[in-house]
């Protein structure tokens, strides 16, 4: 059974940081790409960040450019999002993603994580 579990998320004051990580267990993912995305209440689920299989590319949505780094260590089939400077802003439920890239470059996602919480206070 494929699960990917989210840990790392908390309460934490504006400008601080947490470091959120992704266990993938079930298969391999060493090959797949893998993505953070984002739901804050009242509003769609957005698309955060995500890493190639290899962690030579990377994207980041525009607002957490700067702030936010994504990282895997493929050796732990586990993926990290080291966020900085939070914001009140990037509150929200931070979901996993496991999934590939097109020919296009473009990625697609085929499993997901349950979420973790994290509020950022001003």
């Amino acid at each position: 059974q494929v699960q990917l579990v989210e840990s790392g998320g908390g309460l934490v004051q504006a400008g601080g940081s947490l470091r959120l990580s992704c266990a993938a267990s079930g298969r391999t993912f060493s090959r797949d790409a893998m993505g953070w995305f984002r739901q804050a209440p009242g509003k769609e689920r957005e698309f955060v960040a995500a890493i190639d299989w290899s962690g030579g590319i990377t994207n980041y949505v525009n607002s957490v450019k700067g702030r936010f780094t994504i990282s895997r260590d493929n050796a732990k089939n586990t993926v990290y999002l080291q966020m900085t400077d939070l914001e009140p802003e990037d509150t929200a439920v931070y979901y996993c993603a496991a999934g590939g890239r097109s020919g296009t470059g473009s990625y697609y996602w085929k499993n997901w994580g349950q979420g973790t919480q994290v509020t950022v206070s001003s």
